[in-house]
């Protein structure tokens, strides 16, 4: 089976988390997508991130529908902070059988070289980039890259945090259902 692994913070998930997703299952060969929550990016700050089993769980609340989503909390149980690296030669190991593909953004794949051992993982992983305006994909450095043009929100975790702290609405930017659960537990909202 072939697997797209989206990896993120998902602080929270979003509706173009689920867009990009969606586009894809539906413009790929790639059979299942896991949603790869990260406790902790080493290129982020994490003091602003909910705990981990509650993106999880929200995660798992926008994907519910979804047969060919899965929620995976893989990097809960390895050495933090989480390298895409290692994490995919956990689940080379586990999974022999399955192909894994790493998804993300045009914007993030332009930092490549900056990751933890990138030469191995443009060596031996595939990547389907989705463009992002203003980051053009120049060299791919020697990885096997598919580029698509995905519908893009101009959504970011970043200002959904923002509208809850302000007590403003979120409704259509989340599923229903994260947006219910997180007004009812209070994230973000301090």
């Amino acid at each position: 089976m072939h697997i797209g692994l989206y990896f993120g913070s998902f602080n929270p998930v979003h509706t173009g988390h689920l867009i990009v997703a969606n586009h894809v299952i539906t413009h790929t060969d790639i059979d299942k997508i896991w949603f790869v929550v990260s406790p902790h990016n080493p290129l982020k700050d994490s003091h602003s991130l909910l705990n981990e089993y509650d993106r999880l769980h929200l995660v798992n609340l926008a994907i519910e529908d979804n047969n060919k989503f899965r929620a995976s909390n893989v990097e809960f149980h390895l050495p933090k902070p989480s390298y895409t690296i290692d994490t995919l030669t956990y689940l080379t190991e586990k999974f022999p059988l399955e192909k894994f593909t790493v998804i993300m953004g045009a914007d993030s794949f332009q930092n490549i070289h900056r990751w933890k051992n990138f030469e191995q993982l443009v060596a031996n992983y595939s990547f389907v980039v989705y463009n992002r305006p203003g980051f053009d994909i120049e060299d791919t450095y020697g990885a096997n890259v598919s580029i698509l043009d995905a519908p893009l929100l101009q959504i970011s975790s970043t200002y959904i945090r923002r509208q809850v702290k302000e007590k403003k609405s979120i409704k259509y930017i989340v599923p229903d259902a994260v947006e219910q659960y997180i007004l009812a537990n209070r994230y973000y909202a301090k």
